[in-house]
């Protein structure tokens, strides 16, 4: 029988396939100890960054709920809003004279409020963000809020807070907090893909790697629970984690990037005055030369130009242009001449892939690219983290309980 089987060439066939195999065991066996360990290590982190971003994909939303007082607005029979100088104004106004209104929040909805923001020294050196709302319909201040202070460690709001959380761990140096954020999401980068290699059916058992096991005990089901949230949330996990590096570390992005492509950043663009103490254009006007490039647009963020090297940048969303998906164009205007110095466009003829590719890393970090389906995606990645994390722990304290019985 055993000379029929090696002569029929059954078990020749055999042995390369088990070889084969073994080899892929031991090589994931190997991949599985790089991501038990950057989980272990990395976990609490990944679940910060999961659960507080999840929050801050509705911090309009959840602040509104929280401070309706000043952030919602009651619709009058007209609904046309008072000129932007004028609420602009009225913001200023509530503040001392020496306060730098460095950014703006255009209102989401009808009912909502302009939120103005503002960076002020008091007495003491020590400053202080302010953000002051604007009834849009009366261009009266509805009240103002304190967010932070530069002598505090923790900021003055719940979304402040959260922002300082996912931005940067709340470690009081910018430099520092930077590199350990993105430090920290390469290496999450690399456990994900860790994870899908360890995932991977070796044996081609598709169902039982994309489903839970039925009637299954505990142990099973916290398995199941781990490879499922790891493999379904992977997808829009490595996309986060890669545009959350570009934010925090754009001068180290963007010339690895530059190998590739070439890329334009709009923060590096400066504004050049034609002489000394030349005047500078409003903050409202920026908007009308933006307003005048994409008419069609909803003005979103608007950064002011507090430095005299500064520039005004506005931000709108609903710009529709034939074959382009994303929706949000960026202008970055000269605070003296009002000139435009760039456009994030992905759909302009002269865009390259650098700069398409940079274009999309907000709105995709944010879930925003993709409407309220994208910001739900992203919601449930977020607290899909910490349960990754636990799940991860439990697997490794069941094996090595495993392991301790059976040295015994």
């Amino acid at each position: 029988m055993r000379t029929n089987l090696y002569q029929s060439g059954w078990l020749v066939q055999a042995e390369p396939q088990n070889s084969t195999l073994s080899r892929l065991k031991l090589r994931r066996q190997r991949w599985l100890t790089l991501h038990l360990w950057l989980g272990l290590t990395l976990g609490l982190l990944l679940s910060i960054y999961g659960v507080t971003g999840s929050i801050l994909v509705f911090y309009p939303e959840i602040d509104e709920w929280l401070h309706p007082e000043m952030l919602v607005v009651k619709v009058p029979a007209h609904t046309d809003y008072r000129p932007l100088a004028e609420i602009f104004a009225a913001g200023r106004e509530a503040m001392p004279p020496q306060a730098k209104h460095r950014f703006a929040t255009y209102p989401r909805n009808q009912q909502a409020a302009f939120q103005l923001r503002f960076t002020v020294a008091d007495a003491n050196n020590t400053l202080e963000s302010w953000m002051v709302a604007v009834d849009p319909y009366t261009a009266r201040v509805t009240g103002k809020q304190l967010q932070s202070r530069s002598s505090d460690w923790l900021p003055s709001t719940f979304i402040g807070l959260m922002f300082e959380l996912h931005y940067a761990l709340l470690i009081p140096s910018e430099e520092i907090s930077a590199v350990i954020v993105g430090v920290s999401a390469v290496l999450l980068i690399i456990s994900t893909l860790t994870g899908l290699i360890v995932w991977w059916p070796l044996t081609g058992h598709w169902r039982n790697a994309l489903t839970f096991k039925a009637r299954a005990g505990r142990a099973r089901f916290n398995y199941d629970l781990h490879k499922t949230c790891g493999f379904y949330t992977a997808l829009v996990m490595l996309p986060v984690l890669f545009s959350g590096i570009y934010m925090v570390l754009p001068h180290n992005v963007v010339p690895v990037l530059e190998l590739f492509s070439p890329v334009t950043y709009r923060y590096w663009f400066q504004s050049k005055p034609p002489y000394p103490d030349a005047p500078a254009i409003g903050m409202d006007q920026a908007v009308a030369i933006a307003l005048k490039q994409y008419p069609q647009g909803r003005p979103h963020w608007i950064y002011g130009a507090t430095e005299p090297s500064k520039t005004y940048t506005v931000c709108q969303d609903g710009v529709d242009a034939p074959g382009s998906i994303l929706q949000r164009r960026c202008t970055v205007i000269d605070r003296y001449s009002g000139k435009i110095l760039d456009l994030d466009d992905p759909s302009l003829p002269t865009a390259r892939a650098g700069e398409v590719f940079t274009h999309w890393q907000w709105p995709l970090h944010s879930g925003q690219a993709f409407g309220m389906a994208g910001r739900i995606l992203v919601f449930i990645t977020g607290l899909a983290c910490p349960a990754l994390f636990i799940t991860g722990v439990i697997r490794w304290l069941q094996k090595r309980q495993g392991r301790q019985k059976l040295g015994k």
